[in-house]
């Protein structure tokens, strides 16, 4: 089920009432989200991204704009009668159910054509049970269910309606480390199997890029890029989207164009042909330096560290928008660990050039 998001807008009043100043949680949204595909809507707290996920499911009415369930327009349906299944991050269990009696719940509330047997049901919580595996788990209450488990049930619940539409709002922020990568891992494997259309919000970059097959990310409730994970990663529009994804995060320095060559400091490190004189933002992502004695940017060298397959090397520049950068270089590049200065060439795909008042990329002519 493809859905479109047309001019979407969300303004909530403002609760100084002297003030009397709205406050806009989304602005103008139009995106497409992808029949049977997974899309993460990722941004910072405040963004923006769980509105929009009520909004889709009905919990929160649109100020402005549309909502299309392929060619449904939803702006204006009750949430029952949108044919969505939403995954809180709470779960929301009911504690005094068991684990069959939570998933058959939705399915027992159903009227009209859309009842069924009693047998009917039992099979659909059953098969949806053994989809989630935790078919050896329904006679057991909330209580007796570790985190992961009880995630399973809500996710079997929302499934259990067969739903035109997946919501899943940050489902795995209540879950320890290991059990995220396990939980997300199972998520997208549902989502596969059952080829739901899915959007999946999220504040953690790693976990919204591991999953989806395309992430939206917003900021103050205006969204910023839309693409495959990889594609924004590499390209990024502007500033903030090219520091919000990535770990370690983006090296920022302050820098100039002058006669089509891009500075850091008194260093040029490369062309930037057709770009006119001015101050800009240079990013350079952790992975985007190689260690040469001839390159063209020099650092202060302030620690080594071995990771194993790789070292980072943690050092300072007067330049840089924090008080360290961080490089990501091969362990065999034999840096010196004694070193109190290091020379770097830059990779041209891995460095970014960005206006210095809009913060929006300067794409420069390969």
């Amino acid at each position: 089920m493809e859905v479109l998001l047309k001019n979407l807008t969300k303004v909530f009043p403002s609760r100084n009432k002297k003030s009397g100043e709205e406050v806009v949680a989304v602005n103008d949204m139009t995106i497409t989200i992808p029949d049977g595909k997974l899309v993460g809507l990722l941004g910072p707290s405040g963004c923006g991204k769980s509105t929009t996920l009520y909004m889709i499911c009905g919990l929160q009415k649109a100020t402005g704009g549309q909502i299309f369930f392929g060619k449904d327009d939803v702006t204006n349906l009750t949430p029952e009668n949108r044919g969505v299944g939403l995954v809180f991050q709470n779960y929301a269990l009911y504690p005094h159910l068991t684990v069959k009696q939570n998933i058959l719940f939705p399915l027992q509330n159903l009227k009209g054509e859309d009842k069924l047997s009693k047998d009917e049901m039992l099979k659909r919580a059953i098969d949806v049970a053994r989809l989630v595996q935790i078919d050896n788990l329904l006679d057991r209450k909330p209580s007796e269910l570790s985190g992961g488990q009880q995630q399973r049930v809500a996710i079997a619940r929302a499934l259990v309606k067969m739903p035109r539409v997946l919501l899943l709002d940050e489902p795995l922020s209540n879950l320890d480390a290991r059990l995220r990568l396990q939980t997300r891992e199972e998520i997208r494997r549902i989502q596969r199997e059952t080829k739901i259309t899915t959007v999946f919000v999220t504040h953690d970059q790693e976990e919204a890029m591991s999953i989806s097959d395309e992430i939206v990310i917003m900021k103050l409730g205006v969204v910023q890029q839309i693409g495959k994970p990889q594609d924004v990663y590499d390209s990024p529009a502007n500033l903030f989207v090219a520091k919000f994804l990535g770990t370690p995060p983006i090296n920022v320095f302050s820098g100039c164009v002058k006669n089509e060559k891009v500075y850091i400091g008194r260093d040029m490190i490369m062309d930037a042909k057709g770009v006119e004189d001015q101050e800009v933002w240079v990013g350079i992502r952790p992975e985007g330096f190689v260690l040469d004695e001839k390159g063209p940017l020099h650092c202060e060298m302030n620690a080594v560290e071995v990771m194993g397959r790789d070292v980072s090397i943690v050092a300072s520049n007067s330049s840089a928008a924090t008080p360290t950068i961080r490089a990501i270089i091969p362990s065999d590049s034999g840096v010196d660990h004694s070193g109190k200065s290091v020379t770097f060439s830059l990779k041209p795909y891995k460095t970014f050039i960005f206006n210095k008042e809009t913060e929006e990329r300067i794409y420069l002519e390969k």
